[in-house]
């Protein structure tokens, strides 16, 4: 067994090599839907919601992946790579204030629109309402991942780590949330 998990881990790492961005793509692609699957079974859905997995997937695969593959590139040509204290903060820094934002953001008009399909206006005012709990949440958490990877993590690994983290992340967030429906008293109308 331990000679098929090297033989894995050998052809993963040399698909990463050889095609990075599809490599990167695929990987939280996977992860997004080991999250997905986890969250359904631990907020209680019993059958699993396949059209929802399949979302998730796609945004792992179309958006996750090729948009941390491009944004660590950017970031060490914007710091040429360095890994001391100061520029490893600044990364820190303008990855919080720049990708964390954005992509909180995207992932919320994303999963209202697409995967609830709810109407824009149910979107729009469900981002204006929990918004800035999830920013603050992910600002809270983030930063520190962020640190790990830029000074520990060679370049070709940091958006896998962050597909790793981000897989649990998920799950994090999907079970609170299914947490604080049960608790909201239903309004009657």
């Amino acid at each position: 067994m331990g000679s098929v998990a090297k033989n894995g881990l050998k052809q993963y790492l040399l698909q990463l090599q050889q095609h990075p961005l599809r490599t990167k793509a695929i990987t939280a692609g996977v992860l997004s839907a080991i999250s997905d699957v986890a969250s359904q079974k631990l907020t209680g859905i019993q059958k699993l919601q396949l059209r929802r997995l399949l979302l998730k997937v796609i945004f792992g695969v179309v958006y996750l992946g090729p948009f941390g593959h491009y944004y660590h590139i950017l970031l060490d040509k914007l710091f040429k790579g360095k890994k001391d204290p100061s520029t490893v903060g600044k990364k820190v820094l303008v990855e919080q204030l720049t990708s964390s934002p954005w992509n909180n953001m995207l992932f919320m008009i994303y999963y209202g629109s697409i995967i609830e399909g709810r109407p824009w206006n149910q979107v729009k005012s469900k981002i204006k309402k929990e918004y800035p709990t999830v920013q603050y949440a992910a600002w809270t958490f983030w930063p520190v991942i962020g640190w790990i990877n830029h000074q520990h993590v060679p370049l070709q690994f940091r958006v896998i780590v962050q597909s790793v983290v981000a897989c649990c992340w998920g799950i994090f967030l999907s079970v609170r949330a299914a947490k604080a429906v049960k608790l909201t008293p239903a309004i009657k109308g």
